[in-house]
């Protein structure tokens, strides 16, 4: 088998949480007032037929397109007014247009993210405000992590901790700003041996790299704060991990980075809860050791005050 290529798996194992959005992800300036909870459904889909191995752009046969399709639940509450918590539990389905390559689907990572509002003030005609974040993630269900790019994640831990900041004029308009530190475990692989750079491992763990995640938004809310509209650059970049060897599959030691831009669309049908709708769209633009990606997102949000 020639070159299959890295992960879209890692991408949306990792940063499953950012193309949700409803009233609250991990990665927005926003919270649910104490006692308010939001159910949100978000369907994301993603595809590639070319893949960076290393800083190279490949083209694998033998796999043709790939697809990679998650339905994510997600539940948002209001614990106080400055503490809210998320929780997340995604089903994911690979599959590919060419090859004998079998892909799977199943339940990956649960998600808890804990995001509280440590500064709120006004300056000139805006309000600044500043977050602080803390996520934790782990496998649900007994996936192969080394089975790329068909597995569904990375099969390890990951804890996250990133700063948010905000500023917001009076009148709509907001530029918002994120930097995350990813800390991520050890996976365990379906064989005692790998080659991860020029060095040979006699075991089946799997050391996954940490990244740092960087991202810059800018937005704003119309009608009435009815309609919210977002572009983001969206910036993620191993700390170790080796590069897809040539000629090899790749695997959870491997070095990903990667840029994307975003659009993205929120509209709530009423100002004080209710229904409200999702649309995204994602392409990356530059890479290392995974797909060229490009995708789209649909979601559906209900808000409703529960104590």
């Amino acid at each position: 088998m020639k070159n299959y290529f890295r992960f879209l798996s890692l991408l949306c194992a990792s940063l499953g949480l950012l193309s949700i959005a409803n009233a609250q992800t991990p990665l927005d300036g926003l919270m649910m007032p104490k006692g308010e909870i939001c159910i949100a459904l978000q369907y994301d889909q993603v595809s590639w037929d070319r893949y960076w191995e290393g800083s190279t752009t490949r083209v694998n046969q033998n796999i043709g397109t790939f697809t990679k399709q998650m339905g994510m639940p997600m539940i948002v509450g209001g614990i106080t007014d400055k503490l809210n918590v998320i929780l997340s539990l995604p089903y994911v389905k690979t599959e590919a247009s060419a090859g004998q390559l079998t892909g799977v689907q199943g339940i990956q990572d649960f998600g808890l993210s804990l995001k509280a509002l440590l500064l709120e003030k006004s300056i000139g005609k805006g309000k600044l405000t500043g977050f602080s974040n803390l996520s934790f993630s782990m496998p649900a269900s007994n996936y192969l992590s080394d089975y790329m790019p068909f597995s569904l994640g990375f099969g390890a831990n990951e804890l996250g901790i990133r700063a948010i900041g905000k500023y917001e004029l009076d009148k709509g308009p907001y530029l918002r700003a994120s930097y995350s530190y990813l800390h991520r475990g050890v996976t365990e692989a379906e064989r005692d041996f790998y080659y991860a750079g020029q060095n040979a491992y006699y075991t089946a763990k799997m050391d996954v790299p940490n990244a740092f995640l960087g991202q810059v938004t800018l937005g704003s809310w119309m009608f009435k704060k009815k309609l919210r509209v977002e572009a983001s650059l969206t910036a993620i970049k191993s700390t170790s991990g080796d590069d897809i060897r040539v000629y090899s599959m790749p695997q959870p030691t491997n070095k990903v980075d990667f840029d994307r831009v975003e659009g993205f669309a929120q509209y709530y049908f009423k100002t004080n809860g209710g229904f409200g709708l999702i649309a995204s769209y994602q392409k990356a633009i530059s890479g290392r050791n995974m797909g060229q990606f490009s995708g789209y997102g649909l979601g559906i949000t209900y808000q409703f005050k529960a104590f």
